[in-house]
């Protein structure tokens, strides 16, 4: 299910948070009940590790992941680094990455297969989000914005795309994703999607502004399910894909 949060008095949940099947990194400096909920809802199944990046708390903005590895600001510091490899599974990659567009969240959306790019990311960096990410990028954009991490946010089981998206669009990243996508907001209208929207494949959060409508659209594209009901998910598809190779 989709679960109503807030950082402090910001409804950006997406700002100061980001979610994969593997980890949730959260920004310091919340309030115990900021990180209950979400240690509440996903420590029996993945780490919840509290950390700023680059100095800041907009650790849901600097930063991108999946399952498989976790991207990071070049200027983020030794310290910083070394923490969140250290709390994060073995199975992880962490990579920093020297790219002038430094936002990667707002400039990057990915799931555990595919990845959305800014148009103007650099080759090299390119080169690494497939590596470290073990995904197939491309470089797109969303309803005119080339920010795609900020207008979208989609699962390895579906997605959230900005109130503009056209149909034709819409089919076409569908197809590119292999996922469905619909268009919508968040906390009430919002079409910064990320921001307002973190979620991985059986659960997510968004802002407390959300309304009923929204939270429905959420739940039904992203599929949202519980962990027992995902790795049967998860085991049919390697099949599928095996059958497929």
């Amino acid at each position: 299910m989709a679960i109503r949060h807030a950082y402090e008095n910001s409804n950006d949940i997406g700002v100061f948070g980001t979610l994969t099947n593997a980890y949730c990194i959260t920004a310091i400096g919340g309030s115990e009940n900021f990180y209950s909920i979400f240690e509440g809802e996903l420590s029996r199944e993945i780490p919840v590790i509290k950390s700023s990046i680059a100095g800041t708390r907009l650790v849901g903005r600097m930063c991108v992941g999946n399952k498989k590895g976790l991207l990071l600001p070049n200027s983020t510091t030794d310290q910083e680094l070394l923490h969140i490899r250290n709390s994060l599974p073995d199975s992880v990659l962490v990579q920093r990455v020297e790219e002038r567009l430094s936002a990667l969240g707002n400039c990057i959306s990915c799931n555990d297969y595919t990845a959305l790019l800014h148009p103007d990311i650099d080759r090299e960096t390119e080169e690494l989000i497939c590596d470290v990410l073990g995904v197939e990028a491309f470089r797109e954009t969303i309803a005119g914005n080339a920010l795609v991490g900020s207008y979208c946010k989609f699962s390895s089981q579906g997605g959230l795309v900005h109130p503009h998206t056209s149909l034709q669009e819409l089919d076409e990243l569908s197809s590119l994703l292999q996922v469905p996508l619909a268009a919508g907001t968040v906390n009430r209208g919002s079409d910064i999607i990320s921001a307002g929207l973190i979620a991985n494949d059986w659960t997510a959060f968004c802002g407390l502004d959300t309304t009923s409508t929204e939270l429905n659209v959420i739940e039904e594209i992203l599929k949202i399910r519980s962990i027992e009901n995902n790795k049967s998910f998860e085991s049919t598809r390697a099949a599928i894909i095996d059958t497929l190779v």
